[in-house]
């Protein structure tokens, strides 16, 4: 009896203080207009295939959703990046360089971990793969570097689970994620963990008192 009595309490304050407020948009709470020309390079991937650019793509996208006119210039691969400006790794005489070449003043880098993929079990005729779904346990880890000093501005990562199409797994466990329709493939994975790590460059609904 007393639990009914506080949650209806509770309950009852709770739509008192929503009668006293209202829902309004507040703008991103990083502002990307500060900070470009942005560069992006393409998210890294432990598993080969195609989930590293399709998430670089879908983070772009989020990323610039409620940010207006953003100027991004796209890097492509560390790989490529790094030989454009004749470095061999990702440390801050990279970015300095990188930002020198490219004209730009910060760069968004990411990295997929993909921890455990469990298998909807389909043997291949030749015994040698498996595997066309699986359960994907899959961490997105994005950053954003000032060039002219290799410093961090922003971080976030975000951990996900979901049923995805177009993996392999070879006999040798390792695996790559690889489909004709990526979308269809592995698109709510992405969706999940790009909507986590973004939230700090879109607009978001919040509370305020009536005036």
């Amino acid at each position: 009896m007393r639990r009914k009595f506080w949650l209806i309490a509770v309950a009852s304050l709770t739509l008192a203080i929503q009668g006293c407020t209202e829902r309004v948009l507040a703008p991103p709470r990083i502002d990307l207009k500060q900070h470009e020309v942005v560069g992006v390079i393409e998210f890294d991937c432990t598993g080969q295939g195609e989930l590293g650019p399709f998430l670089t793509d879908r983070f772009v996208d989020a990323v610039r959703r409620d940010q207006g006119l953003v100027r991004i210039v796209l890097l492509g691969t560390e790989a490529k990046a790094l030989a454009d400006v004749g470095q061999s790794s990702l440390d801050q005489n990279a970015f300095k360089a990188i930002g020198q070449k490219h004209q730009i003043r910060t760069v968004f880098t990411g990295n997929v971990v993909v921890s455990d993929v469990k298998p909807s079990v389909s043997v291949g005729h030749s015994l040698t793969y498996f595997g066309v779904s699986a359960d994907v346990d899959a961490t997105l880890s994005a950053q954003m570097v000032e060039t002219d000093t290799g410093a961090s501005l922003w971080s976030r990562s975000a951990r996900a689970v979901e049923r995805v199409g177009g993996v392999e797994i070879f006999g040798d466990k390792s695996f790559t994620f690889d489909a004709d329709n990526p979308e269809n493939a592995y698109g709510r994975l992405a969706d999940t963990l790009i909507e986590a790590v973004t939230h700090d460059f879109r607009a978001h609904w919040i509370r305020v008192k009536k005036k």
